[in-house]
């Protein structure tokens, strides 16, 4: 099994880490943007990332992908049966997709993506109005959900905290951290979920790159 993109984007480490976690091995094909590699395209016309391939069978999107793999190797479950926990986990991954990716990702491209690896310049406005604006009610969210237990749904992992954690790391590239004093619990959830075996090779190997490139 391939997994085409870099682990830099949270959809592609989403992926990497719900693999990981179902004990599914997989390669991880980093590609350079613009990449006309054969099997990317194949997997992916629109050139998004994360994109698949498992033998002849090829696809794109993360929440596909994850689809797939849970249908491959039903244990762990990690989309759980019960109609109640299995919907909240769904909602957990959309949250996770889409309005917190929506913020990182304003912080993560004029920052990051955009100077460094585009050669234009990023909107530190809009980057600053998604820091100071749009993240905080994101965070009082996940500080009043997240249970005693620090997993989402069902008090053990499942997609649910592997889609929310992910976004967290670029967020951490970013030196954007979440405040112990004032978040206590999302504090104390993200450096756990994080420092799992599925995120935390991953992540290590971001930041070197990350240092390596801003050094360049």
């Amino acid at each position: 099994m391939i997994v085409y993109g870099s682990s830099l984007s949270p959809f592609v480490r989403k992926v990497l880490a719900f693999a990981a976690e179902k004990g599914i091995e997989v390669e991880n094909k980093v590609l350079p943007l613009g990449s006309d590699d054969p099997g990317f395209l194949a997997a992916s016309p629109f050139r998004k990332i994360p994109a698949f391939e498992d033998g002849d069978f090829r696809i794109a999107d993360s929440s596909a992908i994850i689809a797939y793999l849970e249908a491959v190797k039903p244990e762990p479950n990690l989309i759980p049966a019960e109609p109640r926990a299995r919907a909240r986990t769904i909602w957990y991954d959309e949250f996770a997709d889409t309005i917190l990716f929506s913020c990182g990702g304003k912080m993560f491209f004029n920052r990051i993506v955009g100077p460094r690896f585009l050669g234009q310049a990023g909107d530190e406005e809009v980057a600053r109005k998604a820091e100071c604006e749009e993240l905080p009610p994101l965070l009082d969210y996940l500080e009043r959900v997240i249970p005693e237990s620090g997993f989402l749904v069902e008090d053990r992992i499942t997609l649910a905290d592997i889609a929310v954690a992910s976004p967290f790391a670029n967020l951490k590239h970013l030196n954007v951290a979440v405040d112990p004093a004032t978040h206590p619990r999302l504090h104390a959830y993200v450096e756990t979920s994080l420092g799992r075996p599925s995120f935390a090779p991953h992540v290590a190997r971001e930041t070197a790159f990350l240092e390596r490139t801003a050094a360049a």
